[in-house]
């Protein structure tokens, strides 16, 4: 193979296509945002909340699209209402009942998915419910690239501002509501931001796989660095190169691989040969420290 050959290979669907730009445009914006809030929950042990998360806006989505069809407008309007309105609801079980965070979380978020679904089935078809639960990444238009790319923005600002308080939250929670009682809404605005990008990842991945490049990103980031000042770009690495292998491979296969699921095994390829030759705890590393040491 050339090296025009190659070029052609990797660059050229990007070059051709219209929607193979905007997907990658899409993707790229949500890799910006989406893997850093995925390692703060990662350090805070909070990963399975985000896949519960994801799976309490597809009621919100359903209900826009009962009202409006498939429209990005209405469908984001109601996720995002209902991803907040699941996760306060959550947080008062857990403060009022002898349930933890997560047993409520988990309760809600089985109703969430089953009541999505039974909502788009009663008025769309097998099509529109795949479109929701798996994205239609080719199919961005402006008005979801203007979504995506605000989410992102927003995402990082707060998170510049944010950032301090919840450092010290994930090393020292107890320390933070000693010296400070910005906890609270930190951690409320914290939930927020993860809410609205798996809002944007839904437009994007569906319901089902937006939180695919927010958790596997930062999780293989774990196995290439080791502070949060390596932590979050080698995350936004991963998820960037997930997204473009991801689109490479499903255009080169056609219709038999559905690009979200492309990009979100894309991630998890990175993360298994980073389990495998991370330098931070990868398997081989450990079982070659491990044999010096006895030798």
């Amino acid at each position: 193979m050339t090296l025009a050959d190659l070029a052609d290979l990797l660059v050229g669907p990007f070059v051709e296509f219209g929607f193979m730009r905007r997907a990658l445009a899409g993707c790229l914006a949500l890799s910006l945002s989406a893997p850093p809030l995925g390692v703060f929950l990662m350090l805070r042990r909070m990963s399975l909340m985000s896949e519960a998360m994801s799976h309490a806006i597809l009621p919100g989505a359903a209900a826009g699209f009962l009202v409006a069809g498939l429209s990005l407008p209405a469908m984001t309007l109601g996720g995002l209402v209902a991803g907040l309105a699941v996760a306060l609801a959550a947080g008062l079980v857990t403060r009022s009942t002898v349930l933890k965070e997560d047993a409520s979380l988990a309760a809600f978020y089985l109703i969430s998915l089953a009541g999505g679904v039974f909502l788009v089935s009663l008025r769309g078809s097998q099509v529109d419910l795949l479109h929701i639960l798996f994205g239609t990444v080719l199919a961005l238009d402006d008005d979801a690239l203007t979504l995506l790319g605000g989410i992102s923005s927003l995402t990082l600002v707060a998170l510049a501002l944010l950032y301090r308080p919840l450092v010290i939250e994930c090393v020292d929670p107890l320390f933070l509501r000693t010296v400070s009682r910005a906890g609270g809404p930190v951690h409320s605005a914290f939930l927020a931001l993860v809410v609205v990008n798996l809002v944007g990842g839904f437009q994007a991945l569906g319901t089902l796989l937006a939180v695919g490049l927010m958790l596997l990103p930062a999780i293989t980031a774990r196995f290439w660095a080791a502070d949060l000042s390596g932590l979050i770009p080698v995350a936004m690495l991963v998820s960037m190169l997930s997204s473009v292998a991801g689109l490479l491979v499903s255009y080169h296969a056609g219709i038999r691989l559905p690009t979200g699921p492309a990009i979100v095994l894309a991630a998890g390829a990175l993360y298994l040969v980073s389990m495998l030759v991370g330098p931070r705890g990868g398997l081989i590393h450990r079982l070659v420290r491990r044999r010096h040491l006895e030798a």
